[in-house]
């Protein structure tokens, strides 16, 4: 029999049977398709030596006047701008207290670093938030150059008192000390890395979650995630469902954001949002999910905006155009994304379009549907001026018109799904690879390891394993790769080099694309594999002698384990003047169906598939 040409239709399809995907592929992790042929996916550097402090959640890079480069990274934590590789803490200071006389007690006794402060008035802070003292005296054998640092707050035994550990160790144990008159500056409260829900009737917004599973946020259990936007060269952030901060960018990297109320001029600036974002054409500062005026209680509905070109002034009148409104379908805005012709508005329940009408009214709101969903804050991206999201059953787009994106790995990412985590989701993109990635939690884990991506390209299907929090991609070409963070505190560079450099050395990244079954015949016959013609490239390889694994797997039907699965490597001997490889593999299988699957176990090795031919023959019916 002659041979073979394997030609599998582009993406991964998971929608049927293995079996009834014959002709395609049916699993792969680190892959992608470009042309319609499989090669797997670039590499990941780790850009510094340096670590922020908590899991991110948010990234956002901007160029200020002076041409610093700066990436903003939001954790559970704190707040972080980095440039060229150096993180400064920028976390505002929710407030500074005085202490008493005297407020350092060594109470972890001798040779412990362990102390209790306390303070004159409520400090409200809470364990794990972060405090720097001014001022305190040695004590105990604790130098003054040791407590004067920043401190994580280890305990809160009552209103007035907490405890930290110094570097330092006591002599004694159990003195008092510090001296009086000195000062805490208290951190922004910081918030929780993984969801806790309620399981009770009216736990939490209905309908966010499937039916029977548990819902709801516990009071004080509200992931943290950030938003943040450019007013100029300055920013302005929040966190969600919390205060909203200004930084600004003519005191440097190194000060501190500040609370956008403590600003000259600010009047009926909002206490609490869910989302913040700056207009791009009008300039108005716009607050999601506000407080009304008058009121600090939330209104998860409510939108408010500030007078054009202003951060500060809130306070509607004749010659201004602050303002607000409120959507009236949902019972909370769960997130907003800007494109250039309007401001898309996602619901509980329906999706808004906010777009600038001028004055008297500012802003418009008209509802594009009252059936759509999003899983969370920040899986929805927009690209050339489509909107791509992810539902909670399906994927979509917005070009003018809402649409169901055709999905091919449907069933398998949203039945394999932590819902629970939804709001740790989050979409980036590569613009280069013409591709949106939706990372997301899988059933059995709390934290991001699971990946899916949709190529509008061409318009294909394909998933994998990898962990990370956080994504920034290179389009606003003001880095040289897409960036990501990973629950090691780490900042990466994606799509550069071959290998995982996360801890400094190459470690390979296992990277393999399977076919679905195929037979001969319908599976009438069982059918003999003797050979594989390879076709592939290593072109951009940095091994010596790249190589890459082909497995033939068989068996008898289609519910029946595989029988055999006989490997063998294609190695590249020659590059010039045309790429030489294995000129062909010996696989002997036999079954009534079929299935090969291509990998790297190595590093330093690039590889993508062509059009390789088999060498397969009826071999009876038994």
């Amino acid at each position: 029999m002659p041979l073979s040409k394997l030609q599998f239709k582009p993406g991964i399809n998971r929608e049927g049977t293995n079996y009834s995907n014959e002709g395609g592929w049916f699993n792969g992790d680190k892959i992608r398709f470009r042309a319609g042929y499989a090669e797997r996916i670039g590499g990941w550097v780790r850009t510094t030596n340096d670590q922020f402090t908590g899991i991110a959640r948010k990234m956002y890079d901007f160029v200020t006047l002076a041409s610093a480069n700066l990436l903003f990274i939001g954790t559970e934590q704190k707040v972080f701008l980095e440039n060229s590789g150096t993180f400064s803490d920028i976390t505002p200071i929710r407030s500074t207290v005085t202490l008493g006389t005297n407020p350092v007690n060594t109470s972890g006794g001798a040779g412990s670093g362990v102390i209790t402060v306390t303070t004159q008035a409520a400090h409200g802070a809470i364990t794990g938030d972060f405090v720097t003292f001014t001022g305190l005296t040695t004590t105990d054998g604790i130098t003054a150059a040791q407590l004067n640092v920043e401190h994580k707050i280890t305990s809160v035994p009552s209103t007035t008192t907490f405890t930290v550990t110094t570097a330092g160790a006591a002599t004694s144990g159990g003195t008092a000390g510090g001296g009086s008159g000195k000062t805490a500056a208290f951190q922004i409260n910081i918030g929780i890395t993984t969801t806790v829900l309620g399981t009770g009737w009216g736990a939490g917004t209905w309908g966010r979650f499937t039916w029977g599973s548990s819902s709801g946020s516990l009071a004080g259990a509200t992931l943290r995630l950030w938003a943040v936007d450019n007013f100029g060269e300055d920013l302005i952030f929040n966190v969600m469902n919390g205060e909203i901060f200004y930084w600004d960018a003519t005191n440097g990297a190194s000060t501190r954001a500040v609370s956008l109320t403590s600003l000259t001029g600010a009047s009926d600036v909002p206490t609490v949002a869910r989302r913040i974002l700056v207009s791009d054409v009008d300039r108005h500062c716009i607050a999601f999910g506000a407080n009304a005026i008058g009121t600090d209680v939330q209104d998860p509905m409510l939108i408010r905006f500030s007078s054009q070109e202003s951060v500060v002034d809130w306070t509607p009148t004749a010659t201004n155009t602050a303002g607000d409104l409120r959507l009236s379908k949902g019972s909370e805005i769960i997130t907003a994304l800007q494109t250039s012709r309007q401001i898309l508005v996602w619901t509980d329940q329906s999706l808004y379009s906010m777009q600038f009408l001028g004055p008297p009214f500012t802003f418009g709101v008209s509802m594009l549907a009252d059936n759509t969903r999003i899983a969370g804050p920040n899986t929805a991206i927009a690209v050339n001026d489509i909107v791509f999201w992810m539902g909670q059953e399906n994927f979509y787009l917005y070009d003018g018109r809402i649409q169901a994106i055709p999905c091919t790995v449907r069933d398998y990412v949203f039945g394999d799904m932590n819902n629970q985590q939804s709001f740790k989701f989050h979409a980036g993109s590569i613009a280069s690879q013409t591709e949106i990635w939706w990372y997301y939690c899988s059933s059995g884990s709390t934290e991001i390891d699971r990946y899916v991506v949709y190529n509008y390209g061409q318009q294909v299907w394909y998933y994998g394993t990898l962990v990370r929090t956080a994504w920034n991609d290179r389009a606003s070409g003001l880095r040289s790769f897409p960036q990501a963070t990973g629950t090691d505190n780490y900042l990466y560079d994606h799509e550069n080099g071959l290998d995982d450099y996360s801890t400094g050395s190459a470690v390979a990244i296992n990277a393999f694309v399977e076919s679905s079954d195929f037979d001969i015949g319908d599976g009438q016959q069982f059918m003999l594999v003797n050979r594989i013609l390879p076709d592939l490239s290593f072109s951009g390889s940095t091994a010596g002698s790249p190589a890459a694994l082909f497995t033939v797997r068989s068996r008898d039907f289609s519910g029946d384990k595989f029988s055999v699965s006989p490997s063998d490597t294609v190695v590249r001997t020659a590059t010039s003047p045309v790429e030489q490889y294995t000129d062909k593999i010996d696989l002997r299988a036999r079954g009534r169906q079929i299935s090969v699957r291509i990998e790297n176990t190595a590093a330093g090795v690039k590889w993508r598939l062509g059009a390789p031919r088999i060498d397969v023959r009826p071999d009876g019916r038994r």
